[in-house]
């Protein structure tokens, strides 16, 4: 199995990196691992275990929840816009379908996007500009000036 990563180190480029994977659970693994490795040269202010927990979230929910004909793929995305940190999750499933649950406490599912409420300062999911869904949360605050 191939999966991408992409890395950005350009002073003009506000994304710092992105990375590619396949819909499959051992994705969420690597994304979470993927993800404090690339950000680690950026040395952010923010909780990477935190944004890293968030990220499993959302990768988690494209993978379940993304669907196409096609073979296709879950692509992550991270930014510096200005002190705070965003990150992007795409897949190819409908946006309509991203909403935040409220589970009962014997509710086995249905707490990532509760989880990603609770601890990033915002978020947000709709049409993505590759197709299907993007679900994103920012981080403020996730560099000192």
């Amino acid at each position: 199995m191939t999966y991408r990563i992409d890395s950005y180190h350009g002073a003009d480029s506000p994304r710092l990196g992105a990375m590619t994977l396949h819909p499959t659970p051992e994705s969420v693994s690597l994304a979470r691992r993927w993800f404090r490795k690339f950000i680690a040269p950026f040395d952010p202010a923010c909780s990477v275990d935190d944004c890293a927990l968030m990220i499993s979230e959302l990768v988690t929910n494209a993978i379940v929840y993304g669907r196409a004909d096609d073979p296709w793929v879950v692509r992550v995305e991270w930014f510096r816009e200005g002190t705070s940190l965003r990150v992007e999750v795409h897949n190819p499933g409908f946006p309509a379908n991203v909403r935040l649950r409220r589970p009962d406490a014997s509710d086995a599912h249905g707490r990532g996007l509760l989880l990603v409420d609770s601890i990033a300062d915002s978020w947000h999911s709709g049409p993505s500009r590759l197709g299907g869904t993007v679900v994103s949360f920012v981080v403020a605050d996730a560099w000192k000036i």
